[in-house]
C-alpha cells in the first residue's frame, strides 16, 4: 500500500469517522471523508461547550465496566486505545490535558475547538480528502463481488442538488446515532442497513432526561431550576438496586441532568417493560432520618410549615416546592412520615424524553451483523464504528473514548482487510 493504491471512503466526520481516516492515511490509503454537514466534527464541538470531557482517569476495570453489556465488545477497542493512550495522542496533536477532582480528563482550556482544529489540520497534512455537504443515501445494484458503488447526494450553496456515484476499495461507516439530529446524527442510516439485510437495534434516547407530569403551577415556579446535592435509587426488574449522588434539572416536562443521566439506561428499560418507572429522591443525604424527625418535630410556633423545613432542616424552594407537588396536606402534620418521605420522595417517570434531545442514544449495529473487526458479514469491505454502533455508556468521557477506539479499530481492521486481499495467504492481525 506504500504508493496508496487502495481508495477508502469513510462516512461520517465526527470522532469515529476522523480517527478511522488517521489509521488508514497512516497506512497508506487514499482517504476520502463525506458528511452531510458544512463541517466536520459538530457533535463533538457542541459537546464540548461546557467543557470538553473527553475520557476518565478511573482504573480500566471499573471503566470498562460503563459499557455495561457491552463490555466485552468494547474490551479489545479499549485495550488497544483507552484513556492513556487518548490522552497521549491528544498531547500528540499540541493539546494537554489534566484530570479534575472527579476523575473526568479534559484538555487545558476546556474546549474542543482547538483540538479539532489541530486534528483536522494534521489530517489534511497527511492527505486526507474532505467532502463536506456530501450525504450518503446508499449503494448501487452490483452484480460483481465489489462493494456496491456508493451513493450521495451533493448540496451545494449556490446550486440545486446532484448525485455522485463513488467506488471504494474499503468503506468505514461512523455515522452516529440519533440523538441531536441538527447536527448531522439523525439516524437516517438505519432504512439504508435493512435494505441489506444489517440487522439494527432500534434507536433509543440514552442520557436523556424523562417525563413526570407536573401541574401547572409546579411547571410556572419551578421548571429550569436545579434540585442541589440530593440521592436518587431505584431498583430495577431483576431487583438490582442503583443510587447516585449529586443534582438534577426540574424541566417542564419532568427531570434531567447528570445524575438522572446516568441511571437513564435501567429506568428507560423499566418504563418500556411496565409503563413507568419509580426512583426515590433522598432530599437531605447527609442527614439520618432520626436526627431530621426530631428537627421537623420541633415546635415551630407561629412559623410556616416552609419557613420551619428551612430552618430546622434546610429544605427550601424547589425541594419545598417537591414535596407541596408529590405529598399530601396531611403528611405535612405528621413529622415522622415527613422526615421519613424527605429521605425518601417517591417520583414516578411515565416516558423518557426524544431521541433528538438526548445526549446520545442506545441501539446501532448489532455485534452479531460484524465480524471480529467491525466489519460486515453481509458485506465485505464494509466497516462501522462509533456510536452507530449497539453499544451505550454513560457520561464522564466513557461515550468520546469508545467512540475514538471503535473509529481506530475499524480503520485498523479495514487496513488489515486490504492488504489480506493484496496478500491472501499472509494472516493480518490486528495491531
Amino acid at each position: 500500500m506504500k504508493n496508496q493504491l487502495h481508495e477508502v471512503a469513510i462516512i461520517g466526520g465526527g470522532p469515529a469517522g476522523l480517527m478511522a481516516a488517521e489509521v488508514l492515511i497512516q497506512g497508506g490509503a487514499r482517504v476520502h471523508v463525506y458528511d452531510a454537514m458544512p463541517t466536520a466534527g459538530r457533535k463533538f464541538l457542541m459537546a464540548g461547550k461546557g467543557g470538553m470531557n473527553i475520557t476518565h482517569a478511573e482504573p480500566a476495570e471499573l471503566f470498562l465496566s460503563r459499557y455495561g453489556a457491552r463490555s466485552d465488545r468494547l474490551k479489545p477497542m479499549l485495550d488497544a486505545f483507552g484513556p492513556e493512550a487518548l490522552r497521549a495522542w491528544a498531547q500528540d496533536l499540541g493539546i494537554a490535558t489534566f484530570v479534575g477532582s472527579s476523575g473526568r480528563v479534559f484538555p487545558v482550556g476546556m474546549k474542543a475547538a482547538p483540538l479539532l482544529r489541530a486534528w483536522l489540520h494534521r489530517l489534511r497534512e497527511a492527505g486526507v480528502h474532505f467532502h463536506m455537504r456530501h450525504r450518503w443515501c446508499g449503494w448501487s445494484e452490483t452484480t460483481d463481488r465489489k462493494i456496491p458503488s456508493l451513493r450521495f447526494v451533493m448540496r451545494h450553496v449556490d446550486a440545486a442538488p446532484s448525485e455522485l456515484a463513488v467506488q471504494a476499495d474499503a468503506v468505514v461507516l461512523a455515522l452516529g446515532g440519533g440523538s441531536w439530529p441538527q447536527l448531522g446524527s439523525d439516524g437516517t442510516w438505519v432504512p439504508l442497513l435493512a435494505q441489506h439485510s444489517i440487522s439494527v437495534t432500534p434507536l433509543q434516547p440514552a442520557n436523556c432526561g424523562f417525563d413526570v407530569g407536573w401541574s401547572a403551577h409546579f411547571i410556572e415556579k419551578f421548571a429550569g431550576q436545579p434540585v442541589k446535592a440530593v440521592s436518587v435509587t431505584f431498583s430495577d426488574a431483576a431487583g438490582k438496586k442503583h443510587r447516585q449522588q449529586g443534582d438534577l434539572m426540574v424541566t417542564a416536562h419532568g427531570v434531567e441532568g447528570g445524575l438522572i443521566y446516568a441511571l437513564s439506561a435501567p429506568l428507560r428499560n423499566e418504563i418500556a417493560e411496565h409503563g413507568s418507572a419509580l426512583i426515590h429522591l433522598d432530599l437531605v443525604p447527609g442527614k439520618e432520618l432520626s436526627r431530621l424527625v426530631a428537627e421537623i418535630a420541633h415546635p415551630r410556633g407561629s412559623r410556616s410549615m416552609s419557613s420551619h423545613l428551612q430552618s430546622r432542616a434546610n429544605i427550601k424552594g424547589v425541594k419545598t416546592g417537591l414535596l407541596r407537588e408529590l405529598l399530601p396536606a396531611e403528611v405535612f402534620h405528621q413529622p415522622e412520615k415527613l422526615a421519613a418521605t424527605i429521605k425518601s420522595l417517591p417520583l414516578r417517570l411515565i416516558a423518557p424524553r426524544p431521541l433528538e434531545e438526548a445526549i446520545s442514544s442506545a441501539g446501532g449495529v448489532t455485534f452479531a451483523a460484524l465480524d471480529d473487526h467491525l466489519m460486515m458479514r453481509a458485506i465485505p469491505g464494509v466497516f462501522c464504528a462509533g456510536e452507530m454502533l449497539d453499544w451505550e455508556a454513560p457520561t464522564g468521557g466513557y461515550l468520546l473514548t469508545a467512540c475514538f477506539a471503535s473509529g481506530r479499530y475499524a480503520g485498523q481492521g479495514a487496513l488489515n482487510w486490504l492488504k489480506g486481499r493484496d496478500n491472501p495467504t499472509s494472516s493480518a492481525k490486528m495491531d
